[in-house]
């Protein structure tokens, strides 16, 4: 079994958190890892946002000791969150699985842009609450019989698809970014940037980055509980 060597513990700290907050949205999470020199990239995609999550993890030494060998994985999320040794500072890499859909549609790695016009992290987080604020009203307004899954389903697109203003980029993914913990209070403005790369958009903090297709993957039900 191949045991990556992780940073530090923090680096332990903060994959074995992201991964679980991926389980707390879906408990049979997959998530591919992509290793080369000292980065880990860890993809996951949280149901409820119609986005995909990268956690980049520095790594004490480079995969497989600098070998010219990459390391390109879909493994369960919980095998793997159960192999961090947050003391250690490693984790096992758990036996391969046969990926989702959507873990054969990555983001490009290169060719981005940035994007102008995106808000400072607090009004970003502010945008969220009041979106949260305003799915909460408006179900919590409806009659009986008109509480169903399609009208809950339709209010949350309505809501979560709106674009932050000045930008492209949906409510939903600064939605997903804060409850990742990768929209943090206190991220600073000139480390948390909007970039572009055809049809993608990608949200880049220092935690973490939430990727989205600006079209083609399609409409789900999003709501908040």
């Amino acid at each position: 079994m191949t045991v990556l060597h992780l940073a530090d513990e923090s680096e332990a700290a903060d994959l074995a958190a992201f991964l679980s907050r991926l389980l707390h949205y879906d408990r049979g999470a997959a998530v591919r890892l992509q290793a080369s020199g000292t980065a880990l990239a860890v993809f996951g995609r949280p149901p409820s946002f119609e986005v995909l999550a990268v956690r980049a993890v520095r790594l004490a030494k480079p995969y497989e000791d600098g070998l010219d060998v990459t390391l390109d994985v879909t493994v369960s999320a919980g095998e793997f969150l159960e192999s961090v040794d947050e003391r250690a500072a490693t984790a096992a890499v758990p036996g391969a699985v046969t990926g989702p859909p959507w873990a054969g549609v990555l983001p490009p790695r290169t060719g981005w842009q940035p994007e102008p016009g995106l808000p400072a992290p607090d009004a970003l987080r502010g945008t969220v609450a009041a979106a949260v604020a305003e799915f909460r009203s408006r179900t919590e307004g409806l009659g009986p019989e008109d509480r169903t899954r399609a009208e809950l389903d339709r209010i949350g697109r309505d809501i979560w698809s709106r674009q932050i203003k000045g930008t492209r980029l949906p409510v939903r993914a600064v939605h997903a970014a804060q409850s990742l913990g990768f929209l943090r209070p206190g991220t600073p403005s000139e480390d948390t940037v909007l970039f572009s790369s055809g049809a993608w958009l990608r949200l880049r903090t220092p935690y973490g980055s939430v990727a989205v297709r600006r079209a083609g993957l399609g409409s789900f039900g999003l709501s908040v509980s």
